[in-house]
């Protein structure tokens, strides 16, 4: 959708990480039903909304990754959130956060959800709910960005959805004149983002665990 192309992305930090962490997706699973384990997941949701600031790396993965493992999630093709989408692109800035954050509430670590939220924050000059949000964005964004370095297909970058592809395209700044193949994986589809010499891995991930 057009609001993956919001100039809020320009707010991403851009850093580069150093050792990447491979990402285990079982482990991810157990960890977070794990009562006793530190990546449960009630224990990071409550950091991330309390503290977004204070996860790390291996927190971040745990929460984006983690959302593999959920039945609870919002998606774009339900009535609730093609309504949040209506009242965005008819910038019914104050519908979008009235409902918005019902639909935070139920999937708080919903990119698309987030990127709404924040839009309409910033049209309402609303920076303190603005910038609480953003800090929760750049949490899972950075998660993406640090599961691999994408110039290959054994390091690509990992998401869960392709509207999540397009915003990691967003943040890494490949524009339209970027070609796209695409290659069967037994676990996701590989897209490769083709220019001149320039070419950036990411797979997409279908886990049925």
């Amino acid at each position: 959708m057009k609001y993956h192309l919001l100039l809020l992305l320009l707010f991403i930090s851009v850093f580069s990480f150093g050792q990447k962490p491979k990402i285990d997706l079982k482990m991810i699973g157990k960890d977070l039903k794990n009562q006793q384990s530190p990546y449960n997941y009630e224990k990071l949701i409550f950091k991330y909304k309390a503290y977004p600031k204070s996860l790390d790396t291996i927190e971040s993965q745990h929460l984006y990754y983690g959302r593999n493992f959920r039945k609870d999630l919002v998606s774009t093709m339900d009535d609730e959130f093609k309504t949040l989408a209506e009242a965005f692109k008819n910038r019914n800035f104050d519908e979008c956060i009235d409902k918005g954050k019902i639909l935070y509430e139920k999937d708080p670590t919903n990119l698309d959800v987030l990127l709404i939220l924040l839009q309409a924050y910033d049209s309402k000059k609303d920076g303190d709910n603005f910038m609480y949000h953003l800090s929760q964005f750049r949490t899972l964004t950075d998660a993406i960005r640090s599961s691999g370095d994408g110039k290959s297909e054994k390091t690509a970058y990992l998401v869960n959805t392709v509207g999540d592809e397009y915003i990691l395209l967003n943040i890494l700044n490949l524009g339209q004149e970027y070609s796209r193949g695409s290659k069967a994986a037994k676990d996701g589809m590989y897209d490769i983002w083709q220019k001149d010499n320039n070419t950036v891995y990411i797979k997409v991930l279908y886990i049925d665990f």
